[in-house]
């Protein structure tokens, strides 16, 4: 146990350069608390109590703001920098050497059963406000951009962006060249264009036959 706790503060300072002692992390880094907290509640979890799981796993989002489920996997070296906001679901697998910054959610993606969350690989990372949901794969040394919703699986060695997230970066070599870091796609304001030039065509249509009725009446007379 006390190797694991030794782990787990190493990995703070291999990761953060702003760590400057062991009792400064040991007192003030949440995400290293909430890794604890779900430790213990992941041994009341696998002995089948789990209602006393969620407790411990429901106190310590209360201290830290990071929700991870007790029923989730997680391999060594996690590290959760600040951390508010983090949510991990329950069927959730995370492998060695994962960095995870604030506002991430692994989630899902509606009421269906069993395996629902994502599995992250070794040595991901996954930036501020990241989204990735639904039962799918994020392969090993993938980075996942600040911002994205990733619903699909993504192979090793990517790099994702972008709402829905596509990959741009694979293997090294980029796959998009046209890729707009500030303008990101945008569902909503895509949907929205489309309706209003839906409306100017049925505009101009009502119109041509209004004009054709005004040209079959003055006929008429």
């Amino acid at each position: 146990m006390f190797d694991q706790l030794k782990q787990d503060i190493q990995v703070v300072f291999n990761r953060d350069p702003a760590a400057r002692n062991v009792l400064e992390v040991v007192l003030t880094y949440s995400g290293l608390h909430a890794i604890w907290f779900y430790r213990i509640a992941h041994w009341f979890w696998n002995k089948k109590l789990y209602t006393l799981a969620r407790i411990i796993s429901q106190f310590a989002r209360f201290l830290t703001g990071i929700e991870i489920h007790p029923g989730a996997k997680i391999g060594k070296g996690l590290f959760i920098d600040h951390g508010m906001g983090v949510v991990i679901g329950e069927t959730c697998e995370i492998g060695d050497n994962v960095t995870i910054y604030q506002n991430v959610t692994l989630g899902g993606t509606g009421k269906e059963k069993g395996k629902r969350h994502p599995t992250i690989g070794n040595n991901v990372l996954i930036a501020t406000g990241a989204k990735v949901l639904g039962s799918m794969k994020i392969g090993d040394n993938s980075k996942i951009g600040a911002g994205s919703v990733v619903l699909q699986e993504v192979p090793p060695n990517s790099t994702v962006v972008g709402i829905p997230g596509r990959i741009v970066i694979q293997d090294g070599k980029r796959v998009c060249d046209d890729l707009d870091h500030v303008n990101l796609p945008d569902p909503v304001a895509d949907m929205l264009l489309k309706m209003q030039q839906e409306i100017d065509q049925l505009k101009r249509q009502v119109e041509e036959l209004q004009e054709g009725k005004k040209e079959n009446e003055h006929t008429t007379v």
